[in-house]
């Protein structure tokens, strides 16, 4: 081993050093003794914050409640965007530590994913923490559920940093998960995981906005309006930090086979900084960027996904999923599933672009609606429509008409 090589290897030891002696000062005393300090102030009771890891925008999980509390009450709204893993860590800490002083005086808390910020923090008990999820169903193992795993944390700095003991309520879309969220939180017995149904797939009942995706998508491609629309949405390969798209779909060949009859849109997951170069250019679109998920979702025909749990969602459609796992051994290796893939899926699983262009070829003799709806009614239950209601009736109770605009 050279110099050089040893000299690198050296550095990035007293890097990750430096990250764990840094997270373990900040979540076991910095945060704590901030939120201590504000949380003696008087609380304010008209208070609502979502608190946005990842995105520098608000997420779909939180758009209907929040646009909803917006347009009906006066409760003072506050979004945190934390930015982790893209912004520097100095700008991340002092984002976390603005969340803290604010939330120490807040009665609403609303969140989409685990954090550790939270971790060892007492909340004070007028504050409702409600954990409103990113993803419908119960597809990839996460939390306590995948400790020890490659792509999990192990169990013991689960432990240490615990993220999910101060939910007053865990929202999921049908009781058929409870108990896979209840393991995966590490909460059995305590009741906060409920299914009051998944707040953003309320919008899948509003027909003003599944018109409107509509008109947004002859807008941007007015070709599509005498063809059907394929929707490809992979979810992201490796890890949070590190996300990448798969690349393994032969758009040119789709193209040959399909291009007279449809038009492919591809949706990769937010998280994926670099997209693959879409290939097949009057066939093929890239619309990571053009229109939400939910919007893509409404005016698919057709949905190739993989392991995303967006899967649950387009159900509410009962209209074909395809699922595109030629990495399945690899992907399953590193995650695990709360159930068996071939099983859970209610669509074919394939492993070449010849197989799905085969299927969709021949789509109204292969596809059985029966089986998407009996997917839906065992995960998707408590999606109908009216989520929102229940989770504000749960969370706010009487004091919601205490605060609606005259």
């Amino acid at each position: 081993m050279n110099i050089s090589s040893l000299f690198s290897k050296v550095k990035k030891l007293l890097l990750r050093i430096r990250s764990r002696l840094i997270t373990e000062y900040t979540i076991m005393y910095l945060y704590p003794s901030i939120y201590r300090k504000y949380s003696e102030k008087a609380l304010d009771a008209d208070k609502v914050i979502f608190i946005e890891s990842r995105l520098d925008k608000l997420s779909n999980s939180f758009q209907v409640l929040y646009q909803r509390l917006g347009k009906e009450t006066d409760y003072k709204l506050k979004i945190h965007f934390l930015r982790k893993t893209f912004v520097s860590n100095r700008e991340y800490i002092n984002n976390c530590k603005e969340l803290i002083r604010d939330m120490a005086t807040a009665k609403y808390v609303f969140m989409d994913e685990a954090t550790h910020i939270l971790g060892r923090i007492q909340l004070r008990n007028e504050t409702e923490l409600v954990q409103l999820w990113h993803g419908c169903g119960a597809f990839k193992k996460f939390g306590y559920s995948a400790a020890d795993g490659k792509f999990g944390a192990s169990r013991r700095a689960k432990e240490r940093y615990p993220v999910h003991t101060n939910y007053t309520l865990a929202t999921v879309s049908s009781k058929e998960v409870i108990p896979h969220f209840e393991n995966a939180m590490n909460s059995q017995g305590k009741g906060t995981v409920q299914a009051t149904g998944v707040s953003r797939t309320d919008i899948f009942y509003d027909e003003e906005f599944i018109a409107a995706a509509f008109r947004k998508l002859y807008s941007a491609l007015p070709e599509a309006e005498n063809k059907k629309i394929i929707l490809y949405a992979p979810t992201f390969r490796g890890n949070v930090e590190a996300a990448a798209a798969p690349d393994r779909l032969d758009t040119e060949a789709m193209e040959k086979a399909l291009g007279d009859r449809y038009i492919l849109l591809i949706k990769h997951h937010p998280l994926v900084r670099r997209r693959p170069e879409v290939k097949g250019s009057s066939f093929a679109f890239d619309f990571s960027d053009a229109m939400s998920v939910e919007e893509l979702l409404c005016v698919s025909d057709i949905c190739i996904s993989d392991y995303s749990s967006l899967i649950f969602e387009y159900s509410l459609f009962e209209r074909p999923m395809i699922f595109f796992a030629y990495d399945l051994k690899e992907y399953f290796d590193s995650r695990g599933f709360y159930y068996d893939y071939d099983e859970l899926t209610p669509g074919p699983v394939f492993k070449s672009t010849k197989e799905i262009t085969d299927y969709i070829d021949n789509i109204e003799n292969n596809f059985d609606v029966n089986t998407v709806k009996s997917f839906r009614e065992k995960f998707m239950s408590a999606c109908d429509g009216k989520a929102t209601d229940r989770i504000i009736d749960k969370v706010f109770g009487e004091e919601y008409g205490k605060h609606l605009r005259r």
